[in-house]
Protein backbone atom coordinates (compact mmCIF):
# COMPACT_ATOMS: atom_id res chain seq x y z
CA UNK A 1 0.00 0.00 0.00
CA UNK A 2 0.98 3.48 -0.68
CA UNK A 3 0.80 6.30 1.63
CA UNK A 4 1.31 10.13 0.44
CA UNK A 5 2.65 11.95 4.00
CA UNK A 6 0.68 15.41 3.67
CA UNK A 7 1.56 17.36 6.82
CA UNK A 8 1.87 17.28 10.24
CA UNK A 9 -0.28 19.43 12.60
CA UNK A 10 1.70 18.95 15.50
CA UNK A 11 2.79 22.45 17.24
CA UNK A 12 6.07 20.89 18.06
CA UNK A 13 6.69 18.04 15.79
CA UNK A 14 8.92 15.20 17.15
CA UNK A 15 11.69 14.52 14.34
CA UNK A 16 13.39 11.69 15.78
CA UNK A 17 9.86 10.20 16.34
CA UNK A 18 8.82 10.66 12.76
CA UNK A 19 11.70 9.73 11.19
CA UNK A 20 11.86 6.38 13.77
CA UNK A 21 7.93 6.22 12.36
CA UNK A 22 8.81 6.24 8.75
CA UNK A 23 11.70 3.53 9.27
CA UNK A 24 9.41 0.83 11.00
CA UNK A 25 6.87 1.71 8.12
CA UNK A 26 8.02 1.52 5.56
CA UNK A 27 9.49 -1.04 3.02
CA UNK A 28 12.99 0.64 3.59
CA UNK A 29 15.50 0.41 6.44
CA UNK A 30 16.91 3.33 5.84
CA UNK A 31 17.43 5.86 8.84
CA UNK A 32 19.29 8.40 7.07
CA UNK A 33 16.50 8.13 3.94
CA UNK A 34 13.79 8.80 7.10
CA UNK A 35 15.58 11.62 8.37
CA UNK A 36 15.69 13.20 5.43
CA UNK A 37 11.87 12.34 4.04
CA UNK A 38 10.81 13.82 7.74
CA UNK A 39 13.03 17.02 6.82
CA UNK A 40 10.70 16.92 3.51
CA UNK A 41 7.54 16.49 5.44
CA UNK A 42 8.09 19.41 7.80
CA UNK A 43 9.34 21.78 5.47
CA UNK A 44 5.53 21.65 3.82
CA UNK A 45 6.18 19.19 0.97
CA UNK A 46 3.95 15.89 0.64
CA UNK A 47 6.15 12.62 0.77
CA UNK A 48 5.16 9.31 -0.79
CA UNK A 49 6.10 5.86 1.19
CA UNK A 50 5.45 2.22 0.54
CA UNK A 51 3.28 0.06 3.37
CA UNK A 52 3.52 -3.57 3.26
CA UNK A 53 0.02 -4.07 4.14
CA UNK A 54 0.29 -6.47 7.07
CA UNK A 55 1.62 -3.37 9.19
CA UNK A 56 -0.69 -0.86 7.57
CA UNK A 57 -3.54 -0.96 10.58
CA UNK A 58 -0.90 0.21 12.89
CA UNK A 59 0.96 2.22 10.70
CA UNK A 60 -2.17 4.63 10.00
CA UNK A 61 -2.88 4.39 13.95
CA UNK A 62 1.10 5.70 14.18
CA UNK A 63 0.64 8.77 12.39
CA UNK A 64 -2.33 9.71 13.02
CA UNK A 65 -0.38 9.84 16.98
CA UNK A 66 1.52 11.90 15.59
CA UNK A 67 -0.30 14.57 14.04
CA UNK A 68 0.69 13.25 10.47
CA UNK A 69 -1.94 13.88 7.95
CA UNK A 70 -1.83 11.28 4.96
CA UNK A 71 -4.26 9.82 2.15
CA UNK A 72 -3.87 6.50 0.82
CA UNK A 73 -2.67 5.68 -2.72
CA UNK A 74 -3.43 2.16 -3.08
Amino acid sequence: MKINLLSCDAQRPDKKGIANCITEISSHDSNSLSAELTNILLEGDAVEIEVDDKNSASALRTLRKLNIDYEIIE
